[in-house]
Order: C-alpha cells, then structure tokens, then sequence
C-alpha cells in the first residue's frame, strides 16, 4: 500500500483525541505556551553558574563520612596553594621576601579564609624545633618582631638557615629555592550561612592576589578547587559560542534538507523554547549551573533538533504528496506522537538514573536534564506540529520537495537492500564481530581521571602549568590521601597507636604513586630525638607510656595529624597525582594493610584529603554505572514491550544500542577519557538518541508489515521514509558537536567528540543492524498473526 493511500484505521483512540483536541485549539495552546515561555524567560534569565566543593561529595560514602568527622582535625581538602617565583635567582634575597609577606597578608585578608590555616614563612604556625642544652625549643621561622624593612643579609641568611633545619625546604620553599608557598583553608560557608560563589572568588584571587603582584621579577602561581571550579566556569563560558556555532550549522543543514527558512527555523526555535523553559524552571527549583555540567542543557537541546527533524521530514513528505500543510502537520501529529513519546521517555528515564549516584551535583545534573527532556514532549510533538500548521506552501514548494525525496530514493534503496537476507546475514557477522572486539577492547577502561592536574583543563592551561610547575619543585605534592587512625578517648598512652602507625607508614612509603609521608608517628620520631639531645638513636617511637603521653601533647599543638586526646592521628599520604590508577592503587595497599595487619582497640579509616574525595567519586561512579545502565535498558525493554506487545521488538531496538554502547566505551579508553561524573551523562544520552533511530525506523516498517507488506519490502520502505531523516539528523548534530572539540576546556572537547563518535555509531547501528536483525527474526521466528499497528496507518 502506499504512502498516499489513505487509512486511519488503527489510530489509537487517544492518540485521536490529542490530536483533535491539539488542532481544534490551535491558537489558545500557542497562545499559552508563549505566555509561558515568557515567564519562563523572565527565570532563566536569573540562572547563574553555581559550584560547590561539598556538592561534589559522595553523600553517605565510607571516605566521605571520615572526612565529615575529622574535617577540621586534618588537612583540609579545600585548599589553596598560593606560590611566589622569583623569575630570576633564588627567593633568599630582601625584595622576594617582602613579597611573599604581602602575598601572605592578601591571602589572610581574602574572604571564606581561615586565617589561623594559614601558613608561609611568615606565618607564626611556621616554626623550626632546635636541639639547646635545655632540651627542645620550637621557635618561629621569622622572629615577629622582624619586619619586611629590617632584612638585612644576616637575618635573611639566619631564615634561611632556620627554613633548611626546620625541614620547610621542599614543602614552604621550593626544592631550588627559587619559590616560596602560601597554604590557606577556605570556608564555603560564611557566618551568616552564605555559600562561597566560587566563581567570583576566582575573580578575586586573579584581582587580589595575581595582578596585584605579579611582575617581570615574580610570577604568582595558584592552584586548589577554588581555583580550578572558577577557571571551570570561565572556560564554559565559551560553550555559549560553541552551541550558537551548532545551531547554525544545524540550521544550515536543516535548509538545505527542506529547502525552506520557515521549516528550519521552526524545530530550533521549538529546541530553544524548551531550554528556556528548562533554565526557568531550575530557577524557580533553587537550583544554579554548575559548571561541570553546563553542557547537559545543550546536550538536550541536540535531542530537542533530532526529534524536531523527525517531524519536518514528516511534514515535508506529506506535502510532496499533495497534501496541504495543515493535514501534513495532523499526520505527523498522529505519526510520530507513539515514536517520539517513547523516545522522550526512554531519554528521561536514562536521566532519571542517575540519581542512584549519590553525588548531590549529579542529581542537579539529572533533574535539570529530565526537565529538559520532559518538556521537549511538549514542544516537539505539540509545538511544532501545531504552530506549522498555520504555514502555507505552495504547489510549486510541494513540487521541489517530490524531486528531492526521489533524488534521495536512490541511494536509500541501495542502502535497503540490507534488509536482504543474504546481506543481513553478512551484516549481522560484522556486528558481532564489532560487538565482541569492543567489548574486548573496553573491559580495562578506567572510572576516574587519567591526567595529572584539572583533566577538565587543557594541558597549557595556566592552571595546570602552574600545577605541573608546583609538583616539579616541592616535596607535599598537591594531592594527598589523609588516612585515620581510631583509638578510644584519652589514649595517649597508648603506645601501641604510635607503634602500629610507625609500621603503616613504612610499609606505605615504597607504594608507587606516594612522593612522602606525614604523620604522627613520624612526629613522634622527631620529638622524641629532639628531647634526647638530637641522638640518631632517639629518632624512635617511645615505648615508655609518660614519654609517649608528653610527646602527643607538644604535637597536638599544631594541626593536622592528631585530636589532643589521641582518638584520632592521622598518616598524610602525598601523592605524585590524583590519576585514577595512581589513587586507586594507593587505596589498595591501605586496604592491605589493614586487613593483614590487625590492632584490637585501634581501626584504620579512609579516607580524608582531596584524593580520599576523588577516590569516593571515583568509587562511586563505578559502583552506580552497571546498575544505572542495567535500570536505562530494562526500562527500553518494559517500554518497547508495552508499547509493541513484541519480543521481536525489544530485540530489534535494544541489541544495536548494546553494541553502540560499548564501541563508546571502547573509544572512550583509547582517547584515555575517563569514566567522571562529566562522561557519565554523555554516555547516557548516547543511548537515549540511539534508541530514537531505533523507534523511528522500526514503528514505520511496523506499519508497512500491518498493511500485508513482506519483512524485506517494509523496511525497504522505512528506510525510504525515514532514513534520510536519521542520518541527515546524525551527521548534522555530529558535525554541530564536533565544534566543541576548539574549546579551551578539555572535557568539553572530549565530550564533543565523544557525543559526535556516539551519534554516527548508534545511527549505523539503527540503519544497519536493527534491519537485519528484524529479517532474521521474521525468517527464524515467523508471525503468526498480523501485528498491532502503534500509530498512524498511512495516510
């Protein structure tokens, strides 16, 4: 039967009385949805970039838990590290000392600074312990009653002697002294409750702190989350360039394909109305744009432009047949409402899943992008078919658009002839080939990060240069691993914590990946020769409980390795940098040791630190994907089953988005892209555009086999009718994508490569594969009876 003839029967009675109820009030729904729009608009407009270091945490996690305890008891995780460089000599001269003591009182002056954390030569918590007659003395590093106008070489040359033996080479000053650190700890949170604008306070470090003092003899380097999360949203920025690049090459696309300005305007301006609704809408929830998530409303918008496209090939078919607009936008209405709603749907429970990431940012993610989602129901299905129902074309138009669809019949056809036993069979060979080397291929790919420095950043971003420059010359390094030792209250006698934690810490400095080790067991060793007269012999655990307790109590006095009452001391494990593979290595040798080495009374916990953060993302990224892709594909699975009351159905649509999925995963090792909460989505939305091909092509060659058609000439037909559709949509959106690969930010461009990658798989897989698993399911398993038809029976 074909195309023209005309055949309402089996239309579900709903999908009628949407589309009588739709039509029949054309003006008022138009009417409402731009008064809508306009509120909507009013919101968005009041969306800013918001991010948070605690929204980043893996809430309930292990490692996350043992940072909340002892977050004010350790080294905090949200640090800055603030670096003065001499461009020439070394920092042991009169000018480079008053800068670094300007330096130093900028940053205790900063905002969201705790000023007793911070630490510098100048800072009095900077002390060196010396060996006297008397015993042990710790004395300032700089004296306080020495000015930046009193050096003089003496004194200078007396803080540098003083640096050396105190130990503060290599951690405060650089390796060649030719560089001296600042450390501060921010507060995200003020007294008055008020959140850290992370984006503003990069501004004002770069004000405050860089161009104040940064000149042709110093060069100020600074690095820590703060910095990076605001360099994050400078660069993202950007992506408004880069999506209204997409958009116009989505527009010129859509031009050429339907060869007119209205049509291509219409399923942009459908996408754009959605997003604004989206932005309202998080505003209205409480919600900002975190950076690391900019891209997913413009990750929607894509599925916004592909669905739109679906529809405008629709109209555009039925009008080169004759028909007015106004019954071609009706037939498309009742066409693509089953298809395009499944779609949708699919595509907002794949969103939906990833709330089982216990990340408070990846939950703002996945509202934001279900909202987006859900509304393109709206503007896509309803919108667009209605609004283009008051266009009038001309026969001249409805001519053009008759020779263009019969210049694209030609190599469709020759496309179609996949469905051909013979060829399906060759075809369906290649595919599991393809399948079994990707899975192959991917099964080492890596859940985490796989560069030093912000991965998020290019490599010649100044961050990471000051990053890389910064792990180069000083021995803390910028990542460290904070593991806690437990005891009851009142322990320090216990001098078998001290002990247990001396045997930890040798057995974790040959671990690769650690660059040095701070702990209080390592404390212990120093006072304890420090009291003894400077004996080597001394540089021991004390073993006399006494010794042992008045030891604890001169080490509680600086932060960061113990509570005063010994129930926690804690080992700093400082690593060369937050790689997955380094982190995750470094974890399992303290998961070794503590299950092999066992103390009664004493518990070993991870993890606090910036990397005991990375790794419970890390962790729970891994721990959440299976289940989340297991959730997204059994609800394609009771969707497409409910919907077409057909195994060979699930079948058909679900195995080419398996094998699409793990050639992702697949690229995504061999272009070393991580598994992060940023790639996670992406992957998601692969498999929610995938499957559109998928419904699209099979609820057409449904049709045509509902009509009596054999299985070869019906999905000869939906390729004809569809497939030009489905591959103009997947290479204009991969080629509007593959723009963002320019980006200064590098998870950007990684995601734009990886969307363009996914977009072209999954729509081969849709064109390829799906026909020639549905001609070897009809030829192995042959209906019985007729099928349902889901939608629109040629009209």
């Amino acid at each position: 039967m074909s195309d023209s003839s005309a055949a309402v029967s089996g239309i579900p009675r709903i999908v009628r009385y949407f589309e009588g109820f739709a039509f029949s009030n054309r003006r008022a729904i138009l009417a409402v949805l731009a008064l809508f729009t306009c509120v909507m608009a009013w919101f968005a407009m009041q969306l800013q970039m918001d991010a948070g270091f605690d929204k980043q945490m893996p809430v309930g996690h292990e490692y996350i838990q043992t940072f909340q305890t002892y977050r004010e008891d350790v080294l905090g995780a949200n640090r800055l590290n603030i670096v003065v460089k001499a461009r020439h000599g070394s920092i042991w001269n009169a000018a480079a000392l008053k800068r670094l003591y300007d330096v130093t009182q900028a940053v205790v002056f900063l905002p969201n600074i705790e000023r007793l954390g911070v630490q510098s030569l100048w800072t009095p918590n900077s002390f060196v312990n010396e060996i006297t007659e008397e015993g042990f003395r710790a004395d300032p590093l700089i004296d306080s009653t020495i000015t930046p106008d009193q050096l003089d070489a003496q004194t200078i040359a007396n803080i540098r002697r003083a640096t050396s033996q105190g130990g503060f080479v290599g951690t405060l000053v650089s390796r060649d002294e030719s560089s001296a650190m600042i450390t501060a700890e921010l507060i995200e949170y003020d007294a008055q409750g008020a959140k850290l604008n992370y984006v503003d306070y990069n501004h004002l470090l770069e004000q405050r702190i860089r161009s104040k003092f940064e000149d042709a003899d110093f060069e100020i380097q600074i690095i820590g989350f703060a910095k990076q999360i605001g360099d994050i949203a400078d660069g993202a920025q950007s992506v408004l360039k880069f999506c209204a690049i997409a958009l116009l090459l989505t527009a010129a696309a859509v031009y050429w394909y339907c060869r007119s300005v209205r049509f291509t305007l219409l399923p942009v301006v459908c996408s754009l109305t959605s997003l604004v609704w989206q932005f309202g809408t998080l505003r209205l929830l409480g919600f900002g744009l975190d950076p690391l998530a900019v891209l997913v409303p413009f990750l929607v918008f894509a599925i916004g432009v592909s669905h739109g496209v679906q529809q405008i090939n629709y109209i555009v078919r039925r009008i080169s047949h004759g028909h007015s607009t106004y019954d071609a936008c009706r037939d498309s209405f009742t066409g693509l409402l089953i298809p395009g709603t499944l779609a949708l749907v699919t595509a907002f429970v794949s969103f939906i899943t990833l709330l089982l990431i216990p990340i408070p940012m990846v939950r703002e993610l996945a509202i934001a992008a279900s909202l987006g989602v859900a509304y393109k129901i709206i503007t896509n299905l309803v919108m667009l078919p209605v609004a283009a129902s008051f266009f009038h074309v001309g026969k001249a138009y409805a001519d053009r658009a008759l020779v263009q669809r019969e210049k694209r019949s030609g190599w469709l056809r020759t496309l179609a002839k996949v469905a051909e036993p013979r060829n399906a069979l060759v075809v369906l060979a290649l595919t599991a080939a393809v399948f079994g080397t990707a899975v192959w291929q991917s099964r080492d790919r890596v859940v985490g990060t796989l560069q030093p420095g912000a991965p998020e950043l290019r490599a010649d971003a100044r961050f990471n240069r000051d990053a890389v420059a910064i792990s180069k010359n000083f021995d803390t390094g910028l990542d460290w691993l904070t593991v806690i030792f437990e005891a009851p209250p009142e322990s320090c006698g216990n001098v078998n914590i001290g002990l247990y934690q001396d045997r930890f810490t040798w057995a974790m400095q040959p671990v690769p990946g650690i660059l040095s080790v701070s702990s209080y067991s390592g404390q212990l060793r120093l006072y304890n020769e420090g009291y003894n007269e400077g004996n080597p012999k001394m540089a021991v655990v004390p073993i006399d409980p006494a010794n042992y307790a008045a030891l604890s109590t001169e080490i509680a006095r600086v932060r960061g390795t113990m509570r005063k009452d010994c129930s926690m001391t804690a080992v700093n494990l400082f690593l060369t940098d937050h790689k997955a593979t380094t982190i995750q290595g470094v974890i399992s040798a303290v998961k070794a040791f503590r299950s092999q080495n066992p103390v009664p009374g004493i518990n070993i916990r991870l993890a606090a630190g910036n990397a005991g953060v990375l790794a419970a993302i890390d962790d729970e990224v891994e721990r959440s994907e299976l289940p989340m892709m297991l959730y997204v594909y059994a609800a394609i699975v009771i969707l497409v089953f409910l919907v077409y009351r057909d195994l060979r159905a699930v079948i058909a649509c679900c195995l080419p988005l398996t094998v699409g999925t793990f050639i992702g995963y697949w690229f995504m090792k061999e272009l070393q892209i991580g598994l992060t909460v940023a790639t996670l989505p992406v992957m998601v939305l692969a498999v929610g555009i995938g499957v559109d091909y998928a419904f699209y092509i099979y609820n057409r060659l449904l049709l045509h086999t509902a009509d009596g058609q054999p299985i070869v000439k019906a999905i000869e037909h939906a390729i004809l009718e569809v497939g030009t559709a489905t591959i103009f949509t997947a290479i204009t959106l991969a080629i509007g994508v593959a723009t963002w690969s320019f980006s200064q930010l590098k998870f950007q461009a990684d995601m734009g490569k990886l969307l363009a990658f996914m977009f072209m798989v999954n729509m081969v897989m849709a064109m390829t594969a799906l026909p020639a698993i549905v001609v070897w399911l009809e030829k192995l398993f042959p209906r019985r009876r007729p099928v349902r038809a889901t939608g629109l029976q040629h009209h």
